[in-house]
């Protein structure tokens, strides 16, 4: 029933801001067609103003959105030089690295990477 994951919403208080994180901190791919949406992919993230539907502002917490990097290291290291604060040291699973961060509006991010082949 169910074929794809259209696009994921990312709640803010201030658009513009958030745009420039994730397009010019992040370095995602602008929608060519929309301000507000920037690609991971072929996925599509799509910015919202809660308030603007009269809903409360929330971010969004515990649901970290898996950023895929192919240098962990490298990543936190660029980021960390544009003034990404990381939560803490990266994790190590034993199949994969993570490091955990918010956007400006405190949703939940982080950079992925897996060095374990599946099962």
């Amino acid at each position: 029933m169910i074929g794809k994951l259209d696009f994921v919403g990312v709640p803010s208080q201030d658009p513009e801001r958030t745009r420039a994180f994730y397009v010019e901190t992040l370095g995602l791919r602008p929608d060519e067609h929309s301000r507000f949406e920037f690609w991971v992919g072929e996925t599509c993230f799509g910015i919202w103003e809660p308030a603007k539907v009269g809903m409360e502002f929330t971010p969004q917490k515990n649901a970290h959105l898996a950023l895929h990097v192919e240098d962990m290291e490298a990543a936190r290291e660029e980021l960390g030089a544009k003034g990404v604060v990381f939560a803490a040291e990266t994790m190590d699973t034993g199949v994969c690295h993570m490091a955990f961060f918010t956007d400006p509006d405190g949703n939940d991010l982080m950079l992925h990477h897996r060095y374990a082949p599946p099962s």
